[in-house]
């Protein structure tokens, strides 16, 4: 894992703090990512906190945007698969 030097931050008036654009890449924090903040006596630690749902969701669209596919283009992808794995399963659907 790559080091970086402490930085120095400005909190603004509505208590917000701007991370360093190093260091949120070298721990792969995203915009609206939740993080958790832990009061050390006059410290602060301030860690991920990866919401399972929150990063699959994240990752989804992460993969949709290179690919360069749309939700309904994923969607009917993924009842095509759904119909292949059932007939693999259990044979061609009876009406």
């Amino acid at each position: 894992m790559e080091t970086i030097k402490a930085a120095v931050a400005e909190i603004k008036s509505r208590g917000q703090l701007t991370i360093p654009k190093k260091i949120r890449e070298m721990i792969h924090l995203d915009e609206g990512q939740v993080v958790s903040i832990i009061p050390i006596g006059e410290s602060i630690i301030v860690t991920t906190k990866r919401l399972e749902l929150d990063e699959a969701r994240r990752q989804i669209k992460r993969i949709m945007k290179a690919a360069g596919i749309s939700v309904e283009e994923l969607l009917a992808g993924l009842k095509e698969e759904r119909e292949n794995l059932f007939k693999e399963t259990y044979g061609k659907k009876k009406i």
